[in-house]
């Protein structure tokens, strides 16, 4: 009982505004307590200057003056060790709806009646539930936006809803300026959209529950995925390891095969050095003996010794012996070499087969668009780079057209200026999946995509490997890359729509009407960022522009 006193006292000084003990209290003409601060706020958000207590309203604002008295008792209180009361669970806070029939500390709403639009805690609920007058009155859950549910104009509630204006009306409303109106009763409009909600709900959780069949799908994707890459690494491994291993074989065989010709090519010719190097020994003995015979005065024997000498020397066998010039294995090296050079024409074929076989199945991951909707979803911000246009082009719309001029432009010089006549680049770079939309004015125009570097913007856009072209004619199409053409049909409008795909290496270019009609399709593999651009032809006034895409 003792501790029940104290928390009373407790209470009876604490601010009704902030739950806290007062903290420079002021007493107002009523008679009620609150802090300062608390109380100088209330009245300057208030429309009135009330209490909020007891209600009773003060005209002119009472002016505040400090409580000494009750801040000492306050100061006191706090000195014997005793706190503000715990906030009570059932009393509403800054985030709760409170009941609009509390007086002093507020408790939070139980219900909001949609006919008094007020807000009730239990204990003043309960006329609703006892008397027959409120019985008929809907209960909701404590809404804080009771207010949206009156006119503003006749303050009444909105019990009606005009379809003509999709708003919310009083029956005033429905009589005045929406006389004449598509009007039915709010509940009426209520029990219709609930069943177009329930329908569109049905389709959320009917869509909801075919991507989760779709995650599903594309999670076993992704486990068949990861198994056939891992096998496919390990063949690749083993294959590559087995070429390795006969390459390392066909090299140790032509290193066998060069060691066995060189010991019997040395041999041979070791062989004909030993006969030589006799050959030189028999020589110069005859060669001394005949220096001797020229020396000797008895002529008898020196015409004996001269024919039997000369006749031996004339008998040797003189065998001419031919400079190799370092030789002896050049064709080997550069049957070795020849060879080296088909290998890697072969490997280069085969990983471009590879590579190609590795984007079909980003294709199959990829799924191009189909509808023209499906497209604007890839639509990215284009515009012309200055710096690349070609001297005889005009950039307008905020650069984004292009219009062939008969007369020179005052561009400064840039390393990325295209020579070739007609021609401009984009200044952003296209990765991952883009879509653009090209319109062609009254000329021929060639709708580029390409490489930025400095050799390909001085060459004519498709004629080399770094640019792809498809040009857009009067009453034809024709597809440029390599200085190859490839005639193209299909419908003719005036305006072309390009899809890239640049990790799967799809490039398509369509023709943009009510449908998308594919006009040609390029796969390949991109190794560079691509630039979108054009080739005007050289008839003065003519333009193309890149569309802006809602």
């Amino acid at each position: 009982m003792a501790q029940k006193e104290v928390q009373l006292d407790q209470e009876a000084f604490c601010c009704s505004i902030c739950l806290d003990l007062l903290k420079d209290p002021v007493t107002i003409p009523c008679g009620h307590s609150y802090c300062m601060n608390c109380i100088q706020t209330h009245w300057d958000e208030d429309d009135e200057t009330s209490c909020p207590q007891c209600r009773k309203t003060f005209t002119p604002r009472p002016v505040l003056v400090k409580s000494t008295m009750l801040a000492d008792l306050v100061q006191q209180l706090k000195k014997t060790g005793l706190q503000a009361a715990p906030a009570d669970p059932c009393c509403a806070g800054p985030e709760d709806v409170a009941c609009d029939f509390c007086t002093g500390r507020k408790l939070k709403a139980f219900k909001s009646c949609m006919q008094c639009l007020a807000s009730y805690c239990e204990k003043h609920l309960q006329p609703h539930y006892d008397a027959a007058t409120f019985k008929k009155h809907k209960l909701v859950e404590p809404s804080k936006n009771l207010q949206e549910n009156i006119c503003s104009r006749h303050d009444e509630v909105m019990k009606m809803f005009c379809r003509t204006d999709q708003q919310s009306v009083c029956y005033l409303c429905s009589v005045d300026e929406h006389k004449g109106h598509d009007t039915v009763s709010a509940a009426a409009e209520r029990t219709e959209r609930q069943r177009e909600l329930q329908e569109s709900l049905q389709q959320i959780l009917q869509r909801v529950q075919d991507r989760e069949g779709d995650v599903k799908l594309l999670q076993q994707e992704v486990e068949a995925i990861s198994c056939s890459a891992d096998k496919t690494v390990e063949d690749s491994e083993k294959i590559f390891t087995e070429l390795i291993r006969l390459i390392q074989k066909r090299s140790s065989d032509v290193k066998q095969q060069v060691r066995s010709q060189q010991e019997a090519e040395v041999s041979r010719v070791k062989e004909r050095q030993e006969e030589l190097e006799q050959e030189i020994t028999e020589l110069k003995r005859k060669a001394a003996e005949l220096e001797q015979l020229s020396h000797t005065e008895d002529h008898i024997h020196f015409l004996q010794k001269y024919f039997s000498l000369t006749c031996v020397c004339q008998s040797v066998n003189f065998l001419p012996v031919h400079s190799f010039h370092l030789q002896h294995f050049s064709g080997v090296q550069k049957a070795v070499s020849e060879t080296k050079g088909k290998v890697e024409k072969v490997l280069n074929e085969e990983c471009m087969k590879i590579s190609l076989a590795l984007t079909e199945v980003d294709v199959l991951l990829s799924q191009e668009p189909k509808t023209r909707d499906d497209f604007l979803q890839y639509s990215n911000e284009i515009t012309l780079d200055p710096n690349t246009a070609n001297i005889r082009l005009l950039l307008s719309e905020e650069n984004r057209k292009a219009t062939f001029m008969a007369l020179e432009q005052h561009y400064s010089h840039h390393p990325d200026r295209c020579t070739a006549v007609g021609q401009v680049l984009s200044r952003e770079s296209l990765r991952g999946r883009c879509y653009w939309e090209v319109e062609k004015g009254v000329g021929g125009v060639s709708v580029v995509v390409a490489y930025k570097d400095s050799n390909n913007v001085k060459e004519i856009f498709g004629a080399n490997d770094k640019s792809w072209a498809l040009g857009v004619y009067k009453h034809r199409y024709e597809f440029r890359h390599s200085n190859t053409v490839t005639h193209v049909s299909g419908p003719h409008f005036s305006r072309v729509g390009v899809y890239l795909d640049h990790r799967a290496g799809i490039l398509s270019f369509y023709s943009v009407s009510e449908t998308m009609t594919l006009l040609h399709r390029v796969q390949t593999t991109f190794t560079e960022p691509l630039y979108a651009g054009f080739q005007l032809d050289g008839r003065a006034g003519n333009t193309a522009e890149i569309c802006e895409l809602d």
